[in-house]
């Protein structure tokens, strides 16, 4: 198969996971209503133009769910920004996991355990976020934002020990867009929210 095919792959099993996700709305979406009410689409459209945004396509489509489409608000539309993040490392960490159990050469090890870590890392702070993003989006601004270095070491950890694996390059770029995609919508959230710094 194809890299690009592999990409698509991946990216079309992610996706799926998110729209298929049994979690029921009401207990990822908060009940405080911070800015206007604008229709999703506005909401997205307007996220997904951002000047962070690394990837509009996946933007586009990674919040074309129905739970995206119901979110009134841009606290709302963080939080699912945030869930999808979670689940995404979630799914990453799980290759990474199938793969220690494969390869065993030390060099390799340190590289997957050390991306392990920052998968971990990410999922604790992409759900951490979640919570902050009603109460102090400045803080959750800082802790969406600071999972991205954690990746990037990854990503060279990988490089360094030439582990060719296309689907952890993938999980790697796509934890990025959900950074990206983070930091833009507590960026909005910050600039609506002025006076409570």
């Amino acid at each position: 198969m194809d890299p690009p095919n592999q990409l698509c792959l991946v990216l079309a099993i992610f996706l799926s996971m998110f729209s298929l996700s049994s979690m029921p709305t009401s207990a990822i979406i908060p009940k405080v209503n911070v800015s206007p009410q604008m229709p999703s689409s506005q909401l997205v459209e307007n996220l997904c133009n951002g000047k962070a945004i690394k990837n509009r396509r996946f933007c586009q489509k990674a919040l074309s769910t129905p739970e995206v489409i119901a979110a009134m608000d841009t606290t709302q539309l963080g939080t699912l920004i945030m869930k999808l993040g979670a689940t995404n490392a979630k799914a990453t960490l799980n290759v990474y996991n199938e793969i220690i159990k494969k390869l065993g050469s030390p060099q390799t090890l340190k590289a997957l355990n050390c991306c392990v870590e920052a998968y971990k890392y990410a999922i604790l702070s992409f759900e951490m976020v979640s919570s902050e993003l009603v109460e102090d989006s400045q803080t959750a601004n800082y802790d969406v934002v600071v999972i991205g270095p954690r990746i990037a070491n990854c990503k060279k950890e990988l490089i360094n020990a030439k582990v060719q694996a296309p689907r952890l390059l993938a999980g790697n770029r796509f934890i990025k867009y959900h950074v990206s995609m983070g930091y833009e919508i507590t960026s909005t959230l910050e600039f609506e929210n002025p006076n409570e710094y």
